[in-house]
């Protein structure tokens, strides 16, 4: 294979930016919101640990965010499949920027209160808790089904450079121009936001569309328990993110290396080396095992984090974080595109709420798990023991579930459902345009409708 060809095998594809606008909007949308986000998610544990100097009361903070993002992630699921979900989406961001602001009034009082960030800590996550599902359920509307895999690596790459490019900052907002300044920033980035979300075509639900209710979320669940290649998804990431998610303890890292100014490049590091795997992710469209890859990918993560845990420097623990991110990153792709490619719309918004859950809950208990065991053991321990645990689980999963070790696009009979029913809508869509109409009755017969829409 020529060095051309190995190239175009893994560059990143960039068709769903070039051939659907909401699509541009949302991308756009979500790497301005993220700089915002990962201010506050460097400033918020960073106050934490100024005003309390406690392991546990960092840790604390996700466990906060645990009760409100399972309660709203399942309503936000049955929102996201019984209302118009552009609306929903705006709404939700209204009130992630209204969170914004009473960080910065706390920062700014002359005695910040450690119980304001729990609350904050709490409503943000229910917001964004609501919001997701909606977002993700947005993606099968706007780009199309053979496209799915790379709209997923474009997702990745926004928010992995946005991982990158906002820890970096915040971290040396945070430690230079101060806390309650840094805060000063956010509310702007979600006014951005608002502006570019609002360009974005409604997205109604459909006609036969089940209320937002508790049966309805019966609805859901049930059928996510019924797919075992769903349920390894979402064990395998809530095991690994539990075990090997380590964020907390980064201001703690930072200081046992001696190197407390350079805080954000430990936040950055997962981002660069997921940025990575995005921008050479061509090579994932030509993966069909989509559960062994996951599989791998997640028992990798545990090994960049046990070895994390043993480097003597920052810069040898910088390297493993990236691979890490790697292994997270590429994790993330076929997970994805395996929800995206299997689930019926109708049920889009509510498995997306389940999958946020899954891809949340891990962070947040992991998080709360990595204090617990750096106040037993120190920041080291944790991170060692906690990848080791990560590489245990993940094998125990795997074995449990043989039918997400053998998932194949190929022939799981979800996929080739769902890819039939696709191009049959999106082929009724084209004869029935008035361009296609057109096109028909003109002596040269029909055109192909350009793919700027998707079903």
């Amino acid at each position: 294979m020529s060095v051309i060809a190995l190239l175009n095998r893994v560059r990143l594809d960039l068709t769903p930016l070039r051939r659907s606008r909401d699509f541009r909007f949302l991308a756009g949308s979500g790497l301005i919101t993220m700089l915002g986000g990962y201010l506050t998610l460097v400033a918020v544990p960073y106050q934490m640990k100024v005003l309390t100097g406690s392991y546990v009361a960092v840790g604390l903070v996700s466990v906060a965010e645990f009760v409100p993002m399972v309660i709203c992630g399942l309503w936000g699921g049955a929102i996201a499949d019984a209302l118009d979900r552009r609306r929903v989406i705006l709404l939700t961001e209204l009130g992630l920027g209204a969170t914004s602001v009473s960080l910065l009034v706390n920062a700014l009082l002359p005695h910040p209160q450690a119980w304001v960030l729990y609350v904050a800590g709490a409503f943000s996550a229910g917001f964004s808790a609501l919001q997701r599902p909606s977002l993700t359920a947005m993606l099968p509307r706007v780009v199309s089904h053979e496209h799915m895999s790379a709209a997923i690596a474009i997702d990745g790459a926004r928010w992995n450079l946005g991982g990158i490019v906002g820890p970096a900052l915040a971290g040396f907002a945070v430690t230079g121009i101060g806390l309650a300044p840094s805060y000063a920033l956010v509310p702007g980035f979600y006014v951005i936001s608002l502006l570019l979300l609002s360009r974005i075509s409604a997205a109604p639900p459909a006609e036969n569309a089940s209320k937002a209710s508790v049966q309805s979320l019966v609805e859901g669940v049930r059928y996510a328990v019924s797919r075992p290649d769903l349920v390894g998804t979402y064990l395998v990431d809530i095991a690994a993110n539990l075990f090997a998610y380590v964020t907390a303890l980064y201001p703690f890292l930072a200081d046992d290396l001696g190197s407390p100014n350079e805080l954000g490049l430990l936040y950055s590091a997962w981002g660069v080396g997921a940025l990575a795997a995005s921008v050479t992710s061509g090579w994932t469209r030509h993966v069909h095992r989509h559960g062994m890859a996951v599989i791998f990918a997640a028992s990798s993560w545990g090994v960049a984090i046990t070895l994390a845990g043993l480097m003597p420097n920052l810069w040898l623990v910088l390297v493993f974080l990236c691979l890490g991110g790697v292994a997270d990153m590429i994790s993330g792709v076929f997970r994805m595109t395996l929800w995206n490619q299997t689930i019926p719309d109708e049920l889009r918004g509510r498995l997306a709420g389940i999958e946020m859950l899954s891809y949340l809950t891990g962070p947040m208990m992991g998080n709360a798990r990595a204090g617990f065991m750096a106040q037993l053991g120190g920041v080291r321990f944790s991170l060692g023991a906690g990848g080791l645990l990560c590489i245990g689980a993940v094998a125990a999963m795997a074995t449990a579930l043989p039918k997400f070790r053998r998932y194949d696009e190929r022939t799981d009979v979800h996929a080739t459902t769902e890819r039939a029913r696709r191009a049959a809508a999106a082929s009724a869509s084209a004869a029935t345009s008035p361009a296609a109409s057109a096109a028909s009755a003109s002596p040269g017969g029909p055109a192909s409708a350009a793919d700027s829409t998707a079903v």
